[in-house]
């Protein structure tokens, strides 16, 4: 014999959104007031109340960042005092909890040593937090004892056999160059698939003054040019175009590698961070089995964060794409390793991006007949 019984339970499917912390980026660097503190900042932020009112690299790249974030930009401010530890305070924001999908160290480095050691704490962020960020680092810019030659030499000298493909390195050639970068790369109206280089985001703003070498000769766009074959990402001009642009954002990556510019390992980055919660969802659970309904169903909805980010929109008649292409059958692969142990292979695929346009303009001399 038996009661009637009905249970009612709410079924938590994990389709909710996942937080999103792409353009959210950790400031650190010497200032004045709030030293060893966490300060979010927007765009209302009082800076002088916040950072003090004596000028600071801290104060001056933020001050760069937020002019050229745009109307939703945010960020945190890690204040350090002048021979302040960088790491101390990365890690004591990863303790109380800050996500960000970047960090600026604003203390110019002098050595490759340096820029290493940067790369050495992302990839340690990944494996203790399952935190993915990139670090812009700020690069000495030219004395005025130097002429363009030798800071040139000097540059490569830095960088010249360093692999550290978490790290984006800028020469502070303006005095504010490494904020101008980190605002342009999280203004909220440009997709974190463009590249920094993108000319219809328009010109960069508030940039400082043209740096001159020792000689009183101007930064020119041939120093520019071998700074960027060198892997810094720096400023830049089109002859009889108004406005100064960005070049590419790149990356410490080696020689043919993946990642040699930012837009790439932010949309890889991007894409681990939305496809790791639905995999934590699924760990002890019996609904992913090797059962070919179950493989269906799991690669369906693991592949849900590549199809939400190649969403595109179309407005008076002009397509405004997605984050990559729109995923295809077999870009998204589960193999299972053992009874417990599952591995998924994961494809994505940046749109073309033109960088370098070239118009080929031939006359046509033909004499037209005439009836």
């Amino acid at each position: 014999m038996a009661l009637g019984q009905v249970t009612v339970d709410n079924l938590n499917l994990g389709q909710g959104a996942v937080t999103e912390i792409e353009r959210y980026f950790l400031f650190i660097g010497p200032a004045s007031k709030n030293v060893g503190q966490f300060i979010p900042l927007n765009t209302d932020s009082d800076l002088d109340a916040t950072l003090g009112v004596q000028a600071s690299d801290l104060k001056t790249q933020i001050t760069a960042a937020r002019l050229n974030g745009g109307q939703r930009w945010a960020c945190v401010a890690a204040p350090i005092g002048a021979e302040g530890n960088w790491s101390e305070a990365l890690e004591k924001a990863q303790q109380q909890g800050f996500s960000v999908e970047a960090v600026v160290i604003t203390k110019p480095v002098t050595t490759a040593a340096e820029l290493s050691e940067m790369h050495d704490a992302a990839i340690a962020l990944n494996n203790t937090y399952g935190r993915r960020v990139f670090v812009m680092a700020a690069v000495v810019g030219i004395t005025a004892q130097q002429t363009w030659a030798q800071y040139v030499t000097e540059q490569k000298a830095l960088v010249a056999d360093l692999a550290a493909p978490r790290v984006l390195p800028v020469p502070q050639l303006h005095g504010n160059d490494l904020g101008v970068l980190a605002g342009r790369l999280a203004k909220a109206a440009v997709s974190i698939a463009d590249s920094p280089m993108r000319v219809a985001t328009g010109p960069v703003l508030g940039l400082g003054p043209v740096p001159i070498d020792a000689d009183k000769i101007p930064l020119s766009s041939a120093v520019r040019s071998e700074l960027d074959r060198a892997r810094f990402s720096v400023s830049q001009t089109y002859p009889d175009y108004p406005g100064v642009y960005w070049g590419d954002g790149n990356m410490l990556d080696t020689p043919a590698s993946d990642f040699q510019v930012v837009e790439h390992l932010r949309i890889t980055d991007k894409a681990a961070r939305l496809i790791r919660p639905l995999l934590i969802r699924r760990v002890a659970d019996r609904r992913l089995n090797s059962t070919p309904n179950s493989m269906a169903v799991n690669t369906n909805q693991l592949m849900a964060p590549l199809r939400a980010m190649a969403k595109s929109i179309t407005f008076n008649g002009e397509v405004f794409p997605g984050d990559i292409e729109p995923p295809k059958d077999g870009d998204l692969v589960l193999s299972w390793l053992s009874k417990t142990k599952v591995a998924a292979y994961i494809k994505l695929k940046p749109l073309n991006c033109p960088k370098d346009l070239t118009a080929n303009i031939a006359l046509d001399l033909s004499t037209d007949k005439t009836e």
